[in-house]
């Protein structure tokens, strides 16, 4: 089994996908209703579905980046606000936080080895 997409609720398909090309990733499908983005690295697709009655999402979505530092300066040069970060979290991690324009929220991180391999994993 592999991970194949995952898709959160838009109140405005065009907004996101301003939103989402600005953060790297690239548009695939676009429709009124519906916008699917490849990620850069990998596999893995993003996408948005639009509704009238938005409930931004409870989870949060992580993206990961081989450098934090370099991809938060260069997004704060476009423009992008972060509601938090970057930190060194306790699960050695170094992430920043921020929303999309439906208020669901994103964490970009780089994590490493630690990734799938924290000191703490099960043998």
């Amino acid at each position: 089994m592999d991970l194949n997409q995952v898709t959160v609720q838009s109140g405005n398909i065009a907004e996101s996908i301003r939103f989402y090309t600005g953060l790297g990733l690239r548009l695939i499908v676009e429709a009124p209703h519906y916008a699917r983005f490849e990620c850069p690295v990998g596999e893995s697709t993003f996408s948005v579905h639009l509704t009238d009655e938005l409930k931004p999402s409870s989870g949060v979505i992580y993206f990961e980046v081989g450098n934090l530092l370099e991809t938060v300066a260069a997004l704060q040069a476009r423009g992008v606000e972060f509601m938090r970060g970057p930190v060194e979290e306790p699960w050695l991690w170094h992430e920043c936080r921020l929303a999309d324009p439906s208020g669901n929220e994103i964490c970009i991180y780089t994590a490493g080895e630690n990734r799938k391999n924290p000191p703490w994993r099960i043998g």
